[in-house]
């Protein structure tokens, strides 16, 4: 019989640490023929855009009332979806063109800063 003090059994291990695998079947990344492409880029851009053309059918299904609309001086009245859509491709427009006009703003002044 053991004393209580005695351990019983065997003494605890040490779990050992994590090797890299030194599987040589493996093909580089270059040859893999699952990596990633341009075409599978293209390909999940395709299907984020189905959603959002999905998404963009109900908001403009759901939105079909007539609003009044004023914009300086002009004055009408359209369905709320296209009003608002308007309203964002204006601000996405104005957003597009801030961008490239940053854009050459820094490309101007990195060329200027590596020919001096």
């Amino acid at each position: 019989m053991s004393s209580p003090l005695e351990p019983s059994g065997p003494p605890p291990t040490r779990p050992e640490p994590r090797r890299e695998s030194t599987d040589t079947t493996r093909q580089p990344p270059e040859q893999d023929p699952l990596r990633r492409s341009r075409t599978s880029g293209v390909w999940v851009a395709v299907i984020g855009l189905g959603l959002l053309l999905v998404l963009l059918v109900v908001f403009i299904a759901q939105n079909t009332q007539s609003v009044e609309v004023s914009f300086l001086g002009w004055n009408g009245r359209a369905p709320l979806a296209v009003t608002l859509l308007i309203a964002a491709a204006a601000g996405l427009l104005l957003a597009t063109a801030a961008g490239s006009l940053r854009i050459w703003q820094l490309r101007r002044r990195v060329k200027r800063g590596s020919t001096h």
